[in-house]
C-alpha cells in the first residue's frame, strides 16, 4: 500500500475528548480520504482522514454537528470525536470499527455471501429501521448504495457507515449528491438535492438489489446501450427510468440469460411485497412527493416477509420459499425441485385486536413482537422458537426459550404444562398460552 496522509505509529489528538489517538494500521481509502486502524483509550477504532481538498471548515463544522447530535441508532458508525495533528495539514475523526463478521452489500450481490431468506429480510428490516430513526431525527444521508451497507451473514444485524455525509433535511449547502445507479431520478436530472425523500428512493434501491440481485431500473433499454456514457446514464436512471416490472410498461422487461436473476426471483417473493415496490419505481419515479415508500412500511413488509418463510422438505429442508395469503397454497410449488409445498401451518396470535402470523417452519421464532401489542418491533428476546423434532424430522413443536411456564393443549381437550427448555408438539388446532397472550395453531387457506 502507498504512502498515505498518516503512518503507523503516528499519535493524533481528539479535540474533545483531549486524548491520544494511535493510529495503527492503514484499512484503505476513498475519493474523500483514507480510513485507518486505530486506538483511542485503549479501544479499538477507526479513523477517517480527509485529502486537503475535502478538510473545509464547512465539513468541520457538519462534523462537530454530528457528534453533538449523537448516533440515531446502534446500526450507525457515527462520528465520535474530530481528530488533527500539528505535523499534518487537514483533519479527520474517530468512529467506532467495523467488527469483521460484517460483510459488505457488494458481496451479497456477487454472490459470495448467502444469507438465509430469514436473515436477508431480518437485514432489510434492520435497513428500515435505522434509516426511519435517521429521517425522524430531520436528518437524510444523502448516499444510500451497496458500499455503505453491511450486515451479519449469521444473525442480519446491519451498520451503516461513512456517516460524515449526513446532513440537514433539506440542506441546500456542500455533501455528495449520491451514488450512480442509487440516486433518485429528480437527483439525476438536476432537479432536487438530496433529502429524506430522495433517501427513500435509493434505500428502495438498495433492498430491490438485496433480494433480486438485480437493479430496478436495467432491463431491456440497458441491454440495448452500446456504451453506457454520461448521456446513457441520465436517461436509464433520470429522465426515461422505467421499472423492469413496470405492470403498464413492459418496454424495460429483463433479457432472458443476460438479466435472469430478477427474472427468477420475482415470482418467489410474496405480492404484498412486490407491490411495494412496484409502488416506489412507478409512482414512486413520477410523483416523488407521495408515490415513495415510507421507512415503516418496509419496516412491517420486512416483519411479515420474515414471518413467511418456509422450507421444502423434499430438497432437505434448505430451499426456502415464502407463504403468500394472497396465492392459494396448493398451487406454490419448490422452485428447486418443482415439487408443490406441503400444506402451511401457522402461528396466529388470537388476543383481540392483533393480528400476528408466523409461519411454522424450523427456524421461526416469536417475539414480544408478536404477542404484546404495546411492543411492535420488540425482538429483543427470543421467546419462542420452532425446532424440528429429535427423533421425527416431519413432526414440529415450539420450543420454550421464555424463562415461564406455558400451558399448551386443545379445544375441549386436556392441556399440559411446557417447562422452560421444553417443547410442544404443533398441529392445527393447539392452542399455547404464553402469560396473557394465546397462539393458535390454523391451517393456511
Amino acid at each position: 500500500m502507498t504512502a498515505g496522509l498518516l503512518r503507523p505509529g503516528q499519535v493524533v489528538l481528539s479535540e474533545n475528548a483531549r486524548v491520544p489517538c494511535l493510529i495503527v494500521c492503514e484499512l484503505g481509502g476513498g475519493g474523500q480520504g483514507e480510513v485507518y486502524g486505530a486506538e483511542l483509550r485503549a479501544e479499538a477504532v477507526a479513523v477517517k482522514w480527509y485529502h486537503p481538498g475535502f478538510a473545509t471548515a464547512e465539513q468541520r463544522g457538519a462534523l462537530a454537528d454530528l457528534i453533538r447530535r449523537g448516533r440515531p441508532s446502534p446500526a450507525f458508525l457515527w462520528p465520535m470525536d474530530i481528530v488533527s495533528a500539528p505535523a499534518t495539514p487537514g483533519f479527520g475523526y474517530a468512529m467506532p470499527i467495523r467488527d469483521e463478521r460484517f460483510a459488505g452489500m457488494a458481496a451479497l450481490v456477487r454472490r459470495e455471501v448467502e444469507p438465509s431468506a430469514r436473515v436477508l429480510a431480518t437485514i432489510g428490516l434492520g435497513l428500515a429501521e435505522a434509516f426511519l430513526r435517521l429521517h425522524a431525527e430531520g436528518l437524510c444521508y444523502r448516499d444510500i448504495s451497496l458500499g455503505n451497507a453491511f450486515f451479519d451473514p449469521v444473525e442480519g444485524e446491519v451498520l451503516i457507515c461513512d456517516n460524515d455525509n449526513v446532513a440537514i433535511d433539506g440542506s441546500t449547502t456542500g455533501g455528495v449528491l449520491g451514488t450512480p445507479r442509487f440516486m433518485a431520478p429528480e437527483v439525476v436530472r438536476g432537479e432536487a438535492l438530496p433529502s429524506s425523500r430522495t433517501d427513500l428512493f435509493s434505500l428502495a434501491v438498495l433492498l430491490f438489489t438485496m433480494f433480486f440481485v438485480h437493479h430496478p431500473l436495467e432491463g431491456r433499454r440497458e441491454q440495448d446501450k452500446r456504451v453506457l456514457d454520461f448521456a446513457s446514464m441520465r436517461a436509464l436512471y433520470g429522465t426515461d427510468a422505467v421499472f423492469i416490472f413496470d405492470p403498464d410498461d413492459d418496454s424495460n422487461r429483463p433479457v432472458e440469460g443476460a438479466q435472469q436473476n430478477a427474472l427468477d426471483l420475482w415470482p418467489l417473493y410474496p405480492r404484498a411485497l412486490r407491490d411495494l415496490f412496484v409502488q416506489v419505481f412507478t409512482a414512486g419515479i413520477r410523483d416523488p412527493r407521495e408515490g415513495r415508500v415510507r421507512e415503516s412500511q418496509w419496516r412491517q413488509a420486512m416483519v411479515r416477509l420474515r414471518d413467511s418463510v418456509v422450507v421444502c422438505d423434499a430438497c432437505g429442508g434448505d430451499a426456502e420459499s415464502f407463504y403468500d395469503p394472497e396465492e392459494p397454497w396448493g398451487h406454490r410449488s419448490c422452485w428447486r425441485c418443482g415439487n408443490l409445498l406441503p400444506p402451511a401451518l401457522y402461528l396466529a396470535e388470537v388476543t383481540p385486536g392483533r393480528q400476528s402470523r408466523v409461519v411454522v417452519s424450523p427456524g421461526a421464532a416469536v417475539f414480544p413482537h408478536h404477542l404484546d401489542g404495546s411492543r411492535l418491533y420488540d425482538f429483543s428476546t427470543r421467546i419462542g422458537e420452532v425446532v424440528r423434532h429429535p427423533s421425527d424430522p416431519a413432526a414440529v413443536g415450539l420450543r420454550n426459550g421464555s424463562g415461564q411456564r406455558w400451558r399448551a393443549g386443545r379445544p375441549g381437550g386436556s392441556t399440559r404444562e411446557v417447562d422452560p427448555g421444553k417443547s410442544v408438539r404443533l398441529s392445527a388446532g393447539t392452542v399455547i398460552e404464553i402469560g396473557p397472550a394465546r397462539l393458535e395453531v390454523r391451517a393456511a387457506p
